[in-house]
């Protein structure tokens, strides 16, 4: 018998809110039967599905999981266009041979990361 991932999930003060800023992230549209004062809210891409659970604890300490985000162009236009729609640099690993990655936080603080791109990854090796 083999497991697969179903969803990974985040608690979430405002799980709406939250994720309507994955859904900008990953571009995808929001389903049908979300509404904002649900206790969940989903993400549902091809390759994977978001799910975010209201819980008001407040986030103690770092992540022990996170997601790394691999964009389609450049990763410095991906860290600046997410820095717009209210994500935060957590810590920067880029070096100044364009390697390295971004450690963000989304609005409610979880960490992810943005990586270079296939093509920039390409292109160094």
């Amino acid at each position: 018998m083999t497991s697969h991932v179903r969803t990974v999930t985040f608690d979430a003060h405002d799980p709406y809110e939250l994720a309507g800023f994955w859904l900008q992230v990953l571009r995808a549209p929001r389903p049908d039967d979300d509404a904002p004062d649900d206790p969940y809210a989903a993400v549902v891409t091809d390759s994977m599905t978001l799910l975010f659970e209201r819980n008001n604890d407040e986030k103690a300490a770092k992540n022990r999981v996170h997601l790394d985000l691999e964009p389609d162009g450049p990763r410095d236009a991906e860290v600046e266009w997410l820095l717009t729609i209210g994500a935060t640099i957590a810590n920067d690993h880029r070096e100044p041979d364009g390697t390295g990655w971004v450690v963000m936080h989304d609005p409610e603080g979880n960490e992810f990361c943005v990586l270079r791109s296939a093509a920039e990854r390409a292109a160094t090796s």
